[in-house]
């Protein structure tokens, strides 16, 4: 099976490393394509065992699965240049291009026909197989859906869920990671005030963030439930904990996640 990945940006490359390093992907199974000279010299140098072409046509036509992983403004672009050669009797399309409808992408392939068409929506962590990846499907079988379910579980949890729920899963997943970061650089910085270095500070703070969240994980505890073993009667926890809540910190994260819709 052949895969196309059509605009090997950041989203792109991380999907094609990730499936890569997940190996249910060989590298000469990929197809990846960038629109300059100095896109392919990254892909190569980054992806090494792919093809990678300027061609997006040549690119679509020979595979089985064609990831649309250019920008939301270049897609109308994009599938106008690739949509003679698809095939779409063998052929699955997804974007995951923001904000374009499953319908806008029927009607911008402009066929009869009925497509499987999907939108997938992972996170930056796909690269390192730890990704969330949101999947809505149109004119697809059970069949298929599986087969791209199969793909992007291979780099993290994956949901199949329907269209309109894209928006809170891009929320809380992939704007989510962006504010995960922000705690992370917040609380560096708090470290570096309370004496360490910003190299141990970070180390200390990205494993424990890891920590916290594989701890949830393997264990299914409620958020709550996993702070109530750790915050004592008249403790240094809860006096944190109270801080932050007085400084704003649940409101603050309900406004972003919900600003981000």
């Amino acid at each position: 099976m052949k895969l196309a990945i059509i605009g090997t940006g950041n989203m792109g490359g991380a999907i094609a490393r990730g499936l890569i390093a997940s190996g249910s992907w060989q590298a000469a199974d990929l197809i990846c394509t960038a629109k300059t000279d100095s896109g392919i010299a990254r892909i190569l140098a980054s992806l090494p065992g792919v093809q990678a072409s300027r061609n997006n046509r040549l690119a679509a036509r020979g595979a089985d699965i064609v990831i649309l992983a250019v920008k939301p403004w270049l897609i109308g672009e994009v599938i106008e240049e690739i949509r003679p050669v698809l095939d779409f009797n063998r052929q699955l399309i997804v974007s995951v291009a923001a904000g374009i409808s499953l319908l806008e992408m029927e009607l911008l392939l402009a066929t009869p026909e009925s497509p499987a068409l999907f939108r997938a929506i992972p996170n930056t962590a796909v690269e390192v197989l730890d990704g969330v990846t949101f999947i809505c499907r149109k004119n697809a079988t059970d069949t298929q859906t599986t087969l791209i379910y199969n793909l992007f579980s291979a780099l993290g949890y994956t949901m199949v869920t329907d269209e309109q729920h894209l928006a809170a899963g891009t929320a809380l997943a992939s704007c989510g990671i962006a504010f995960a970061m922000r705690y992370i650089r917040a609380a560096m910085e708090g470290g570096v005030e309370l004496g360490f270095r910003p190299e141990e500070a970070a180390r200390i703070v990205e494993h424990t963030v890891h920590g916290a969240a594989s701890l949830l994980l393997q264990s299914g505890m409620h958020p709550e439930v996993a702070i109530d073993k750790v915050t004592t009667a008249g403790g240094i926890t809860i006096k944190g904990l109270n801080a932050m809540e007085r400084s704003g910190f649940t409101a603050s994260v309900i406004d972003g996640l919900k600003a981000s819709q």
